[in-house]
């Protein structure tokens, strides 16, 4: 059974920092590239980093340079740690394969909000 569990949001003043964890099935973190998604209320959810299974990195232009991604494979645990925070950045943030459909399952999600 897939498994994908956010956690680390919170409330956050701009240029604070955040560290987003998730937590994985073995079945679908083993093999794949991961990334971390983003939701922001009325807008299509978005990718904003992946890492492959070797640990190349590749990010979206509006985080590049403030977030990371990292992955502990022996723990199937997918990170990000997002500093220099902006008020856009404020989303529902989710992790999943790098090629996950709208349609694959998805977890619940961990809110970060950015107060200006």
């Amino acid at each position: 059974q897939v498994q994908l569990v956010e956690s680390g949001g919170g409330l956050v003043q701009a240029g604070g920092s955040l560290r987003l964890s998730c937590v994985a099935s073995g079945s679908i973190f083993g093999i794949n590239t991961m990334a971390w998604y983003r939701q922001a209320p009325g807008k299509m959810r978005e990718s904003v980093a992946r890492i492959t299974m070797s640990g190349f990195t590749n990010y979206a232009d509006s985080v590049k340079g403030r977030f990371t991604i990292s992955r502990d494979n022996a723990k199937n645990t997918l990170y990000l740690q997002m500093s220099s925070l902006k008020p856009e950045d404020t989303a529902v943030y989710y992790c999943n394969t790098a090629r996950a459909l709208s349609s694959d399952y998805w977890g619940q999600g961990t809110q970060v909000t950015v107060s200006s």
